[in-house]
């Protein structure tokens, strides 16, 4: 059952498509309908239609500047025009849109419902192909050459000395010329899969679907490591992250929508030399494991979520210390609990001489120390006094040692929430701030703002209405109201007037926008107040 969106500014002929023509019965449905081309892009945002159906003539936004925005953000989309017989010729010419079908007014249900089924029989030959097994095999087995797919390995595990690098780009063909480097991670949940689908060959598909998405645009170079799909993305300046960002989280939801996948992309922090991709590596992962705070089928920007956090090269992620790390800044206080638990066993618990306790002791105090600096925690309480704290914890009999360990982890635990909160409330109230400073300009908009944000699209979003409630353009929309509502009785200024005034070029749009929040036209809601202060 595919999706589909109507567009049209006359009510009366989107009723009589949607209730005329027996959609389920042909393979679709109708998840919504649009009066004009803004409100058709606010809507697939969050809708993701397969097929989107727009009249030609709207006010505001016309169906072709509609469908060559919808070409460009969501390329995926099948789009189809109905419009009259004057606005033919002129939509023919707008062949690099590729429309999928020129449908004149008066509608005849009968053709509609014709084009429609061709339409699904195309939209299931594509699926198909996607999903199908053999083509999946073959796939699977003509992947990237082993030879590269190696360097890249032992590239991002930091086993390739530098001195040994050119000479292995030159013999395998490899070019990375940067200047900038970018690894991501694309992890795809083996938990959350379409039934009777084999996760190898789930796997499969989504690198499939990475290659025709992500690799050119990002001059990538993708391999199969430890059982996800990994990018090394090249980039023409450091700010392109955030571009970066938003495309990966766009990929994630389609390749939901499509195959059923739950996959989330991890991507690790920006690098200006070769030999640094094992810590944009690490930090991918990092992003990667977050997904249990920030939720899966997304992409997670480390530096986004955590921009305190600095990875150490050299870390051990598999030892029971390293888990303790990562449960302080991830898990919930008893998988805390848990890993202090492990770690004693391991460390402590086992210990046959004295020496050797008070050489871990030692090792545990130097471990924290570099973990509360590296993410900007208050070390002081070690770093003040190293030797009071060695003489302190090495007296300790196991028991109390793994209270001490386990009180102090908790409290670490505590400040990585606080300092990840406070993060996220800054970046908020910066939004808000730079909203009631520039909300007069025409240009403002969620691009601008998470351009002086620094952050990307998705990441801003979703932060921003999980915070608040409410989309980031619903804000600025309701403010430039509010400001609108307030120069309407405390001045005499025309409604294109105060239009300008709070970032509207177009009067007639700023009338709808604001009719559409208050049920009163601007000058009707100006002649209501004067009634009522009398």
């Amino acid at each position: 059952m595919y999706t589909l969106l109507l567009v049209d500014d006359e009510e009366d002929v989107i009723e009589v498509i949607e209730r005329k023509v027996s959609w389920e019965q042909i393979g679709f449905h109708v998840v919504g309908h649009a009066g004009n081309g803004f409100k058709a892009l606010e809507m697939m945002e969050d809708m993701q239609p397969d097929v989107v159906m727009t009249d030609i003539r709207m006010p505001y936004m016309d169906g072709l500047e509609l469908c060559s925005n919808i070409r460009q953000r969501f390329p995926a989309t099948k789009l189809l025009l109905f419009t009259g017989f004057d606005d033919f010729e002129y939509a023919k010419e707008a062949v690099h849109l590729e429309i999928e079908e020129y449908i004149l007014k008066p509608l005849n249900l009968a053709e509609i419902t014709e084009v429609f089924k061709k339409l699904k029989t195309k939209l299931d030959d594509e699926l198909n192909e996607k999903k199908n097994t053999d083509i999946l095999k073959q796939y699977y087995a003509a992947s990237l050459p082993v030879l590269q797919s190696n360097f890249y390995t032992t590239l991002i595990e930091g086993r390739i000395p530098e001195n040994e690098l050119g000479r292995y780009m030159r013999d395998y063909k490899i070019v990375l010329e940067g200047p900038y480097y970018c690894c991501i991670i694309i992890h795809t949940s083996a938990s959350q899969m379409p039934q009777g689908m084999d996760i190898r060959l789930l796997a499969v598909s989504v690198e499939r679907q990475a290659q025709a998405d992500l690799k050119e645009r990002w001059n990538g170079r993708i391999f199969n490591y430890l059982g996800d799909t990994v990018m090394i993305a090249q980039l023409v300046q450091q700010e392109d992250i955030s571009e970066l960002t938003d495309e990966c989280d766009r990929f994630c939801k389609y390749v939901n929508h499509v195959m059923g996948a739950k996959v989330t992309v991890g991507i690790g922090q920006v690098c200006e030399n070769v030999q640094e991709l094992v810590s944009s590596y690490q930090s991918a992962r990092e992003a990667v494991s977050y997904r249990v705070l920030y939720g899966s089928n997304r992409a997670i920007n480390m530096t986004e979520v955590e921009p305190q956090r600095r990875i150490s090269k050299d870390g051990d992620e598999g030892n029971e210390l390293s888990n303790l790390f990562k449960m302080i800044c991830i898990g919930k206080i008893e998988d805390v609990g848990q890993a202090v638990e492990a770690y004693m066993q391991h460390n402590f618990m086992s210990q046959q001489s004295l020496e050797n306790y008070h050489v871990a002791v030692m090792e545990l105090i130097s471990e924290l120390y570099h973990f509360m600096s590296n993410n900007e925690l208050n070390a002081q309480e070690i770093s003040g006094s190293v030797g009071r704290l060695y003489n302190e914890l090495s007296n300790f009999e196991p028991v109390v040692l793994k209270q001490w360990l386990l009180d102090f982890s908790s409290r670490l635990h505590d400040d990585m929430a606080d300092a990840r909160y406070n993060s996220k409330k800054s970046l908020i109230d910066s939004a808000k701030d730079y909203v009631h400073r520039n909300y007069r300009s025409v240009d403002l908009g969620l691009d601008d703002t998470c351009k002086e944000l620094g952050v990307s699209n998705s990441y801003f979003s979703s932060l921003f209405k999980k915070e608040t409630g409410s989309s980031f353009v619903e804000y600025l929309t309701d403010y430039r109201m509010d400001k609108a509502a307030r120069m309407l009785v405390e001045t005499d200024d025309k409604s294109y007037v105060i239009a300008q005034n709070v970032g509207y070029a177009d009067p007639n749009y700023f009338s709808y926008v604001f009719k559409r929040k208050y049920g009163v036209s601007p000058s009707r809601y100006r002649t209501e107040y004067e009634k009522n202060k009398v």
